[in-house]
């Protein structure tokens, strides 16, 4: 006997083996789903850029450097501008004398920068009343003379051909057992002749514009003469010019202190200048006056 009813039936199909049904797809594949898109955003987050700081900014700005070519050329000339600077301000340093210096010192230095004002001041008005006086004069030939005859006797006095006498002062350089050599005796006459010295001898030698210095053998030759120690030069001169252009700090007294030599200055109202030297004819110079 039938009961008349159908027996209920599922729709199930069999689910193969080793694969999910629906339901545990539905579950755990949508997990299975979300993880790979989870993973691909952090990936993508990791290799985004940072961003870039202040100083990575300032470097990238600078390297490489990016100079056009008005750029380059102002650079290398500010470079060589400061470079010149710097070694002009060291070497000023380095070679200044007056650097610590005592005020008395410094007050001497000025009066000698006077008095050679002084005295090229009293040279222009010499020259300016000798062109006065021929301008003036009625027989300008004779004042031609006399002013000819007066020069002619100074340059005979420069030229080393004529004895002379005057004011000025003796140096005496007493160097045994010292190291003093020629370039210093040299640096002592130019300081004078600096100073207003008119007629100038060294031992037995008088000094001209020609002169020179040389060592030989560990002695002193003047004009290839030997001078023997103590050095005694003397002077013509106004010596309160003289003497202070020699004792200047730095300058030609204290040198020869440095070298353990021992230096005298002594003034006198009369200095007397007899080393003679001969008067030589030029070879190839003439006078062109007619």
């Amino acid at each position: 006997m039938s009961s008349g009813r159908e027996p209920m039936t599922t729709d199930r199909t069999p689910a193969e083996p080793g694969k999910p049904t629906d339901e545990t797809s539905s579950g755990p594949g949508e997990g299975a789903v979300d993880g790979p898109e989870d993973g691909g955003e952090s990936a993508e987050a990791a290799e985004a850029p940072q961003p870039s700081t202040g100083r990575q900014r300032l470097v990238n700005g600078l390297w490489p450097p990016r100079l056009t070519r008005a750029q380059l050329i102002v650079a290398l000339l500010l470079f060589g501008l400061g470079l010149g600077l710097a070694i002009q301000v060291r070497s000023t340093n380095e070679s200044s004398v007056l650097r610590g210096a005592r005020q008395e010192d410094l007050v001497r230095i000025l009066d000698e920068l006077d008095n050679r004002t002084e005295r090229l001041h009293e040279e222009k008005q010499r020259l300016e009343k000798q062109q006065t006086e021929l301008e003036n004069s009625s027989d300008q030939a004779e004042e031609a003379r006399k002013q000819t005859a007066q020069k002619e006797r100074q340059l005979a006095v420069l030229a080393g051909t004529v004895a002379a006498q005057g004011p000025g002062i003796t140096m005496k350089i007493d160097a045994s057992g010292s190291a003093v050599e020629s370039d210093m005796l040299l640096d002592a006459v130019q300081e004078l002749r600096a100073a207003g010295a008119e007629a100038i001898q060294i031992g037995k030698v008088r000094v001209i514009a020609s002169t020179y210095f040389s060592d030989v053998g560990g002695a002193v030759e003047i004009d290839g003469r030997k001078v023997t120690q103590p050095y005694v030069i003397k002077v013509i001169g106004k010596p309160e010019d003289l003497e202070p252009a020699l004792n200047i700090p730095g300058g030609v007294v204290q040198s020869l202190e440095k070298e353990q030599a021992t230096v005298s200055i002594e003034r006198s109202e009369k200095i007397v200048v007899d080393a003679l030297r001969s008067a030589k004819r030029p070879d190839y110079a003439r006078s062109s006056s007619r």
